[in-house]
């Protein structure tokens, strides 16, 4: 064998251990792909109660940037509180696309989202307006982003629509045609630890709703 064969053979079989090599880190990467595709991106840990002591710091940022003093809480709202609900939390992966497609999909179990709402009366388009303005200015300075913010969603007057980029919680603040302003905080779903502390009837126990706290120090039912 001559020198230039000699070479020539080191090369060729360079080149197919080289390539081998790239095919089994191919192959691999790709199983670690269609595993992560097949079973879903595993959902972020977080208590229940921890979540909720959150949003409620968001919506009393929002009601003292709003600046209404004479707005007053709306009991007749429902829906209001502090919740911690699965319904929205789909199993992950493709492994579970035919049950996802069904008309009521299954929720991933130890799964919830939480989310708390609140609402004022006796504000005008005239008041809420720039309110929601001041919302808006307040909390980009906070590193919220602006998701929306028109008069276009049926059945409101004005809708703010904010999103927190690193913690992906959402803020929406709209208002209607009877000088009504709903404040609402949503977190994205997580699972909850083992040993997260209930209530006697089995739901997930979250802490009592504090905000706005200025309202309900002085409000008192009629």
């Amino acid at each position: 064998m001559t020198g230039r064969t000699k070479i020539l053979a080191l090369i060729f079989s360079t080149t197919a251990v080289v390539g081998a090599a790239a095919l089994i880190a191919g192959v691999a990467v790709f199983a670690r792909w269609a595993k992560s595709m097949w079973e879903g991106d595993p959902y972020p840990v977080a208590r229940p109660a921890a979540t909720a002591e959150r949003l409620d710091g968001h919506t009393q940022s929002v009601y003292d940037a709003l600046g209404l003093p004479r707005a007053r809480l709306d009991d007749d709202r429902p829906g209001r509180g502090m919740e911690a609900g699965g319904s929205a939390c789909p199993r992950q992966g493709l492994r579970h696309l035919p049950e996802n497609l069904r008309d009521t999909p299954p929720a991933e179990p130890g799964v919830v989202d939480v989310r708390e709402e609140w609402a004022l009366k006796g504000v005008p388009r005239a008041e809420a307006e720039p309110a929601l303005e001041r919302v808006r200015h307040h909390l980009t300075r906070q590193g919220w982003k602006v998701m929306r913010f028109d008069d276009s969603t049926p059945g409101h007057e004005l809708w703010l629509h904010l999103k927190h980029p690193r913690t992906g919680d959402t803020i929406r603040v709209a208002t209607n045609s009877e000088d009504r302003l709903s404040v609402s905080a949503y977190a994205e779903c997580a699972r909850y630890p083992s040993d997260t502390e209930r209530d006697y009837y089995g739901a997930l126990r979250l802490p009592p709703q504090q905000a706005p706290a200025q309202l309900r120090r002085t409000h008192s039912p009629a």
